[in-house]
Formats: structure tokens, sequence, C-alpha cells
């Protein structure tokens, strides 16, 4: 059985990090326009790179829960096809030991030449107009999707999407596209589609199974039965 598991910010709000949306969520004090769009970069670049400095040095601060864990364990274990599809630009899957991931919206720990196309792994602060080492021009910036961008890797999601069995949306809000759309694609190949998330998502009329609850505690319960059954 092959497996696709989209990840959204739910997933990481037990750690620590402010969710997308909502009172407190990531974005309070900032418009969307002002922080995460290309016109935002270019209208006043130092705000947005003091943004992601901020966010970035706050990942200093968490460390992943049992959600994530819990997927890690699944990555290592299952022996079928099996790709972590996540929204989400912190690193926690990562630490956790999950290592078939992909990162859609970029990451915080990358850093871009909007140059040459270059990305260089990046830890700390990320002074407006660093140097790029491969092109010279002073053009690095965060390596994160911003609105208006395309995400990463769609062509290989959306190929994974095309041979999944099994596709499963955790701590996602089921209105930022294109991954809001992920779980209509997976359905339309035949796959069995399962949502773990907090409360319904705008998108949860469209899943074969809606289970709600922390993810800390639904993500271990789910793997654990999945992995009891496919092993036994």
């Amino acid at each position: 059985m092959n497996i696709v598991i989209l990840t959204g910010a739910g997933i990481s709000a037990e750690s620590g990090i402010a969710t997308f949306r909502g009172p407190g969520g990531l974005w309070e004090g900032h418009r969307v326009e002002d922080v995460c769009t290309p016109e935002a970069l270019a209208r006043d670049p130092a705000l947005v790179h003091r943004f992601y400095d901020l966010r970035r040095a706050a990942l200093e601060t968490v460390a992943p829960n049992p959600a994530h864990e819990a997927l890690a364990r699944l990555d290592l274990a299952w022996p079928h096809d099996l790709l972590i599809v996540t929204q989400n630009v912190d690193d926690l899957h990562e630490r956790a030991g999950a290592k078939r991931l992909l990162h859609m919206h970029g990451e915080l720990r990358s850093a871009l030449c909007a140059a040459c196309g270059t990305r260089y792994p990046w830890r700390g602060a990320l002074p407006l107009g660093t140097v790029c080492s491969r092109c010279d021009a002073p053009a690095l910036r965060p390596d994160i999707v911003f609105f208006g961008e395309m995400p990463y890797a769609m062509a290989r999601i959306e190929e994974a999407l095309a041979r999944v069995d099994l596709f499963v949306s955790i701590g996602t809000s089921g209105a930022v596209y294109p991954a809001a759309g992920f779980v209509r694609l997976a359905a339309a190949y035949g796959a069995r589609t399962i949502e773990l998330n907090l409360e319904p998502s705008e998108g949860s009329a469209w899943f074969d199974e809606s289970r709600n609850g922390p993810a800390s505690a639904l993500v271990p319960a789910w793997v654990d039965a999945l992995l009891a059954e496919a092993l036994a």
C-alpha cells in the first residue's frame, strides 16, 4: 500500500509554533501582503528579512512532538512507497527523523538566491544584501514560497498522488491551494482518504474518514494501528 501524507500547521502547533490562521496566529500584527508576497519583498525587503529571521530563530526554542515522531517511525518501518508532503517551513519532521519528505512551501533553514536559484542551508540571520557564493549577486532571500509563487516539487507530488492507495491529511486548514486539492486528486485515482485534524477543516467533506483531536494523540494512535495491521 502506497501512502502520501500531507501535513500542515496543526501538526507543529503543539510544539509551540503558531498556526497560520486565527487569533494569536503567525501573521498577527502583519498583513500577509506585508511579509509573504513577492511584492512585499520588493517593497520592503528589510521587513521581510527581519520577519523570517525571527521565525528562524524561534526554531531554536521548539522540538518535535509525538505526531512528528510517529510519522518518522512510520517512515522508517513502512516497506512500500511513502511520501510526507509538508506545507510547514519548520524542520520538525527532519529533527524527528523523517527522510521521505518534501517541503512544498520552502524551508526556514534554507536561503535562495533570487538571481541564480541556488539554495543554501542556512542558520541564523539572513541580512539583506547577502552575497551568493555561486553568482556573486547580493540576492539571497528566505527560501519560502510566497503567495503567488509556485510551490516546490509539484510534479513529484502529483506523480505520488497518481500511485497512492492511502492519502492522509494532518493538521491542515483545507483552505490553501494547491494542497487543499490533493484529497480530490488522490480520490480520483482511487485512494482511500483520511483527515486527522483538531477540528473539521474546510475540506472535510471530501474525505472518506475524518478524525478530530490533537495531532499528538491522533497521529501516534493511527500509526500504531496501521503498522500493527500491516506487519501482523
